[in-house]
């Protein structure tokens, strides 16, 4: 499937999926929803795999599929490991992409607590944190409420240790290129930022 950008008509499809669309709005919009959205993002994780077969791996969420008051929303995920995503979202506010590591099961969990305890790999996964933060994306999870149990409170790496999910996202915003082929450039340009922290968490949680 060919990728050529989301046309402009996309957009004004999106408007009137804005808020608690009507039953009757949501089947009146399904057909260009289909056509003008959805279609669009598998064309570009199609190239996007096209360009890295890493990422080969990928779904797109159908219209039917989306959650109450998303229907403004289309996101699709590329499989990398266990637990392990990459996520690319169209809206109205244009692209965003993110690596999660999220739902983990509780082994996957200890794990990761483990690699960020490790004076090698712990310190490994700061910078790389530390490096995605500067180059505006956005750290976040699922976080215990207190400092985890059985490790200092003043762990270097106290705030990692809490975390029970990682996300790193980045908003790729609404510019020109998002009707163009470039698109998937810019998506596969997020996707090699986020490669570092992709690598260490499928070698030390997967």
């Amino acid at each position: 499937m060919s990728f050529d950008g989301w046309p402009r008509a996309a957009f004004d499809v999106l408007l009137q999926l804005e808020g608690e669309p009507s039953a009757e709005v949501r089947r009146q919009c399904r057909r260009g929803r289909e056509d003008l959205v959805r279609q669009p993002m598998i064309g570009l994780l199609n190239a996007v795999a096209d360009a890295d077969p890493e990422y080969e791996d990928f779904a797109v969420w159908r219209y039917g599929d989306v959650l109450l008051q998303a229907w403004q929303r289309q996101s699709a995920i590329v499989r990398l490991a266990r637990n392990i995503e990459l996520g690319v979202r169209f809206d109205l506010d244009g692209l965003e992409v993110a690596l999660a590591w999220w739902y983990p099961p509780p082994e996957q969990i200890e794990r990761y607590r483990l690699a960020v305890a490790d004076p090698g790999s712990g310190p490994r996964l700061v910078a790389i944190a530390r490096g995605l933060e500067r180059d505006g994306f956005a750290i976040s999870g699922d976080l215990l409420k207190r400092p985890l149990r059985g490790y200092p409170a003043d762990h270097p790496r106290a705030q990692l240790l809490r975390h029970r999910s990682l996300i790193a996202s980045r908003p790729l915003g609404c510019d020109d290129w998002i009707h163009t082929p470039a698109a998937a450039d810019h998506v596969l340009a997020t996707f090699s930022q986020l490669r570092p922290l992709a690598r260490w968490l499928t070698k030390n949680v997967d």
